[in-house]
């Protein structure tokens, strides 16, 4: 198992990781009330539950200075119901945040005493810097080494805060949440242009970040990013990690702002729900980019809930890599050996060498990644385990990867099953990838293809052979007693590897 504890799960589901044991967090906003459920607390946390509801705590507040009685009574009703949800589960942890809408209320007081005597459990009411600060964790929990600047938006505020060199700055908040801008506007998205503008000026000398990328959390944004995905006919529709190159991000949040929402096409792919609140945030977004010059707009999925569980792993687990954490679980609850999956990193990281095939340290990671989740379509019919297991690894609830990534996670896996066919894989997948991570993809499907023939994906086989040249030719070498696993099929393999490799032939050879 991962890492050999037992589980407390009551379910006893052989598809479950083991240990810590579900974790659950009740996120309490100015827009939305949500539970989540984890599978574990983990460096790659997995969802086990996920439910919200827009309670809406932040309407009036402005002009009242207090949460109204409906707000807050629709919020209650859904709290009593994730306390029960997260019970359920077998939680051993319930984690409650609060933020803008119960921090800036006169009634906030008495509606968090009211939480806790509910859950039995403290509430945990979060200044703005604590907002910034693990929305901040949250997208380092969920990116690979990301640099620039991280925004989270809610319906209360919006707290932004740099990530450099691995480490957290000092993060400001601004009252210029979705249904605080609305209402202090009255509606004039002109007025709430001259708010915002306004408000941010002091991010243009505080935060510089010209050229890097800002990193986007928050509903609203994940709606306009969701919009944006389905108007341009993006093929992968994974949020996390969707980027945008600024001028088309700033194009596209002026038209948002400014047009009927009702009249945007594809605006049907937003709830009803977020509508009222997508000008607002496209008008903040449109501002934020003007003052802060990025070079792409990053959709992160996470934000304070998953930085807030980030924190609270020790540093050792911090320090593990998200992507490799996560390649490491599916393969352990979805392959035939995760011992032999094991053994195809280090085969392959050989075989790339033996044929001058340089990696970066990202294209490393992926390599590792893609091996480890190699076999994880083998109970699918033949005919159909390249096609699902290039569905399932480009959809993947991955983290600490970006789309070109993804595909060539799934372009690896898709060749290892199918063979090396370019013209039974989806064009749009292929066009995420560069055409350096698609020859690497092929590369690596072409190793796999020869590895999986060899051992019939049992582990101790693949360390006693081993791959080397001879003039032009790649020779595989097996041990006397593997002698008989030569054959025709294994040799047309070879030579297929060797001729990606840019050698002219391949040849089988039995020790002894």
């Amino acid at each position: 198992m991962p890492d050999g504890t037992k589980s407390t799960c009551r379910c006893e589901a052989p598809g479950r990781l083991p240990g810590h044991g579900p974790v659950s967090v009740i996120d309490i906003g100015s827009n939305s009330v949500r539970l989540v459920v984890y599978e574990r607390l983990s460096r790659a946390p997995t969802m086990l539950f996920n439910e919200k509801m827009l309670a809406g705590l932040g309407k009036g507040l402005a002009a009242t200075g207090r949460m109204n009685q409906e707000s807050v009574d629709q919020a209650l009703a859904a709290i009593r119901r994730f306390k029960l949800l997260a019970e359920q589960s077998g939680s051993v942890e319930t984690y409650i945040l609060a933020t803008a809408a119960a921090r800036d209320a006169a009634n906030g007081p008495e509606f968090l005493a009211a939480v806790e005597e509910i859950c039995g459990v403290e509430v945990h009411l979060l200044s703005g810097s604590d907002e910034a600060r693990l929305s901040a964790l949250g997208v380092m929990s969920g990116m690979n080494r990301p640099e620039g600047i991280v925004g989270d938006l809610g319906g209360g505020s919006l707290e932004l805060i740099r990530i450099e060199n691995g480490a957290v700055g000092n993060g400001r908040t601004y009252p210029l949440g979705g249904i605080r801008l609305l209402e202090a506007s009255e509606g004039s998205i002109r007025k709430a242009e001259k708010i915002v503008a306004d408000a941010l000026e002091p991010a243009i000398v505080q935060m510089p970040c010209a050229g890097l990328p800002f990193f986007a959390v928050g509903g609203t944004w994940r709606s306009l990013a969701l919009l944006h995905m389905y108007e341009t006919g993006y093929p992968l529709h994974v949020m996390h990690n969707y980027a945008i190159p600024a001028e088309e991000a700033l194009e596209f949040a002026r038209v948002v702002a400014r047009r009927d929402t009702d009249s945007i096409d594809q605006i049907d792919v937003v709830s009803r729900s977020r509508r009222g609140l997508l000008p607002y945030g496209a008008l903040v977004l449109e501002q934020v980019i003007r003052a802060i010059r990025p070079s792409h707009v990053v959709i992160s999925a996470l934000g304070v809930r998953e930085g807030y569980l980030y924190e609270r792993l020790t540093a050792e687990e911090r320090a593990k890599d998200p992507l490799i954490e996560a390649a490491s679980e599916l393969n352990w609850v979805r392959s035939r050996s995760p011992r032999h999956a094991k053994e195809l990193v280090s085969w392959s990281e050989a075989a790339f060498s033996l044929l001058g095939i340089e990696e970066t340290e990202d294209e490393r990671r992926l390599r590792t990644a893609a091996c480890l989740v190699s076999d994880i379509g083998w109970r699918a019919h033949p005919d159909y385990r390249g096609e699902q297991s290039l569905g399932i690894l480009s959809n993947a609830a991955f983290v600490g990867i970006d789309h070109p990534g993804r595909a060539y996670l799934a372009l690896a896996v898709f060749y290892r099953h199918v063979g090396l066919i370019d013209d039974a894989v989806s064009p749009r997948i292929r066009e995420l990838a560069s055409t350096r991570l698609k020859e690497r993809a092929r590369t690596l499907g072409a190793v796999l293809r020869v590895a999986y023939l060899v051992t019939a994906s049992m582990p101790d086989v693949l360390p006693r052979t081993k791959l080397s040249t001879d003039g032009d030719r790649l020779v595989l070498n097996l041990p006397g007693d593997l002698g008989d696993l030569s054959g025709d099929r294994l040799l047309k393999r070879v030579v297929q590897l060797a001729k990606v490799g840019g050698l002219k032939d391949g040849v089988i050879r039995i020790a002894g």
